[in-house]
């Protein structure tokens, strides 16, 4: 017998009617997403949050009124299992480093292609996380040029192993890719993976991820 695929309920927030139309379209074309409504500013986003069960909301980071910062932490404060995805053309380590402190997802520039946002879309509704490769190279660069001093003032330490783990879960690799990488058991992964989360105070990857980030570690 086959099984209905789950609905995936979306919000989008962009204040370019166009972009806003279009990408309504695009998605609508897909059985597994339903658009449940569209807002040009974070403010008409909270307004459909409280009429509609939504699962992830996709939002422009630069909006009038309330803009997809403020709007990313108005829902991880009010509707915390809201998955938050952001669609932007900026691509500053710094604008991403903030949105991940305020509580996103995922990032994708707005030039990604339909099968990357859609992978994102997959991915956050599967409670992970999805980053773009020039995301995460430009957060990077940020933090290294940066040379932030949060990690030389942290009490967290790390042993060689884990912070090998640690990389790979940040690239997004699975328990068994991690394994045969490192040449450990899957079992020795999850070991590790749960002193990560100890040691970060994180519950899942995405916390662990964002907490090694403002730590230093990534």
């Amino acid at each position: 017998m086959t099984t209905k695929p789950q609905i995936i309920n979306i919000v989008i927030a962009d204040d370019h009617k166009m972009f806003l139309d279009g990408l309504s379209s695009l998605l609508n074309g897909f059985v597994h997403i339903k658009i449940m409504g569209d807002a040009a500013n974070g403010d008409e986003v909270l307004k459909l949050l409280d009429k509609h069960t939504v699962d992830i909301v996709i939002t422009d980071i630069s909006m009038p009124g309330m803009d997809g910062m403020k709007l990313t932490k108005e829902i991880r404060k009010n509707y915390p299992h809201i998955k938050i995805l952001a669609l932007s053309m900026h691509n500053q380590g710094s604008i991403t480093s903030t949105m991940l402190k305020n509580g996103i997802s995922g990032y994708v520039l707005k030039d990604a292609g339909k099968e990357e946002l859609l992978n994102a879309i997959k991915a956050l509704s599967a409670g992970g996380t999805y980053f773009s490769e020039e995301v995460k190279s430009a957060l990077m660069e940020s933090m290294i040029s940066g040379k932030k001093t949060t990690s030389g003032n942290s009490l967290i330490e790390l042993s060689e192993r884990e912070t090998e783990v640690l990389k790979l879960i940040a690239e997004e690799y699975t328990q068994q890719q991690i394994a045969d990488k490192l040449f450990i058991s899957p079992h020795t992964v999850i070991f590790h993976r749960r002193k990560l989360l100890f040691k970060f105070d994180a519950k899942n990857t995405a916390g662990l991820i964002k907490a090694a980030m403002e730590n230093g570690f990534l």
